[in-house]
């Protein structure tokens, strides 16, 4: 009996020691005084539900909002057990992302480069690591390297329109997921040098286990939050986060790629050619032309497949879902989309019915339109950021904890009323250069900003592009019987993706 009291003495104990450290977590904000979040879940804070009822945007726009009606800057709240603060401020976002860039130059995401190689990738770095991989990196991404690659990507589609030609007559198509192949193949053809042939192979394993690496659940979500405060621990504790199978797939093919064209010598205008002279020499080739040796001088094996993985996963699902999005809307707003093909004819007759990247990449209206697009539908619902010492907030007294996130909401900024009148309609000339210098520049960031805005930003826009023009040159797209009046969005995938599809009609011009 006495062992049995000592037990559950020790039980309540316990119980009790981690219910008050619990509390604590939660009621930081509130201890600090920060404008807070009331009524934290005490095991999943202000994320109950997040990833299985939730996506996360509706989390956040629902309390950005009630920091607005509280005619706050910022205020605090649990991401799980881990505090977080939502910055609303426009002129507070652009401190953090780029006056203060030295404080806040992590992600704060998982990372574990021992046991979950392919988490090691240049979003995911931090500090030195990262700054190092971003200067090795950053040539690969320029307007020349795009120029090179353009032709690769017009190849496919020119697939993706002979596609279109074959699977156009039905009452309606599912455009996400033909326009996710289409991205795939691109992405496989430029990353790996490896004609992936989704299009016609939509059950191949570049498209399952790509479509896999964005799969969430509550455990991957707690993880990623407790590695923005305890990075030592998710190390010691040896966690991952990428699937078994996905990191097998993707190590293995970039191992046989590389091997094949180390010992063949083998050239191609992509992005595995660019890493490989990284990879052996420690940086480009002047003359971009030769593959040299087969040392880890620049950039180990394992580096190199993390950056191809993130290149992959990364290319292939925000620049399908902006397309995706984008024929969404000119579908239900013909008129625009009658414009729009207006304008990319008159371009490309202009250029002697030629498409190269200049004709693609200056087409004004087709800008405003994406944006508009990026502006209602962000791939990334919001930018995350952790301190790098103590910080306190420009003119105020409060003081930011070393390791604590900070999140800024993309999707509820972007649909503020404030910044964007009516924000659920669709209207691109909100895009046009006049209106622009109206607004704050820090309201719209769906790449980012900063230091830290997204590498492959031109590749991402030029694959946008080269789809949306392939598509709207030979079909006109509108609403079918399945088209939601709005998008639902799919809570178990970490970007914005509709639930059920987009079920479009598809007529030839």
């Amino acid at each position: 009996m006495e062992l049995i009291n000592l037990v559950l003495a020790g039980f309540i104990f316990v119980v009790s020691a981690a219910y008050l450290y619990l509390r604590n977590k939660h009621n930081y904000w509130k201890d600090h005084g920060f404008p807070y979040a009331p009524n934290p879940h005490i095991l999943f804070g202000h994320a109950k539900g997040q990833t299985q009822t939730k996506h996360g945007l509706e989390i956040h726009q629902e309390w950005y909002d009630y920091f607005k009606k509280l005619g706050v800057p910022y205020g605090g709240m649990s991401q799980f057990i881990a505090p977080a603060l939502v910055v609303m401020d426009p002129d507070l976002v652009k401190t953090i992302l780029v006056k203060d860039f030295n404080v806040f130059h992590d992600h704060g995401v998982f990372v574990n480069e021992k046991d979950d190689p392919l988490s090691a990738h240049l979003f995911a770095l931090e500090g030195t690591p990262w700054r190092l991989l971003r200067q090795k990196l950053t040539p690969t991404f320029t307007t020349g390297r795009m120029k090179q690659m353009f032709g690769t990507i017009w190849e496919v589609g020119q697939h993706l329109e002979k596609f279109m030609l074959q699977n156009y007559r039905q009452s309606e198509v599912e455009m996400k997921d033909i326009l996710g192949r289409f991205t795939t193949d691109v992405i496989g053809t430029c990353a790996f040098g490896i004609e992936c042939n989704t299009l016609d192979n939509p059950d191949s394993d570049f498209r399952k286990y790509g479509n896999k690496s964005f799969e969430l659940n509550p455990m991957i979500m707690f993880k990623f939050f407790l590695a923005s405060g305890y990075p030592k621990l998710i190390r010691a504790l040896k966690m991952k986060i990428t699937f078994d199978d996905v990191e097998r797939f993707f190590l293995g093919i970039v191992r046989e790629t590389v091997e094949y064209r180390e010992q063949n010598n083998v050239k191609r205008n992509d992005f595995m050619n660019l890493l490989l002279q990284i990879k052996n020499k420690g940086k480009l080739d002047e003359n971009d032309n030769e593959v040299v040796g087969k040392g880890e001088v620049g950039m180990t094996n394992e580096e190199l497949a993390a950056q191809v993985f993130v290149f992959f996963i990364a290319g292939f699902e925000t620049s399908s879902t902006t397309q995706s999005f984008c024929l969404y809307e000119l579908a239900k707003n013909p008129d625009i989309q009658e414009r729009l093909r207006e304008e990319i004819n008159r371009a490309i007759d202009e250029n002697g019915g030629q498409v190269n990247y200049d004709v693609v990449m200056g087409i004004q209206y087709l800008d405003q339109v994406i944006n508009e697009t990026l502006r209602m539908y962000p791939p990334v619902e919001g930018l995350n950021r952790v301190a790098d010492v103590d910080y306190t907030i420009p003119g105020t007294k409060h003081v930011i904890p070393k390791r604590t996130l900070v999140q800024i909401p993309v999707y509820a900024l972007q649909h503020d009323p404030d910044y964007y009148p009516d924000p659920e309609r669709f209207d691109p000339n909100r895009f046009s250069p006049e209106e622009v210098k109206k607004r704050h520049p820090y309201v719209f960031l769906p790449f980012g900003e900063g230091p830290r805005i997204c590498i492959g930003l031109r590749f991402g826009l030029m694959q946008t592009k080269v789809g949306l023009i392939t598509l709207l040159r030979k079909f006109r797209f509108s609403p079918s019987a399945k088209t939601p009046a709005k998008v639902t969005f799919d809570p178990k995938i970490i970007t914005l993706a509709p639930l059920n599809g987009n079920h479009l009609k598809v007529e030839l011009l």
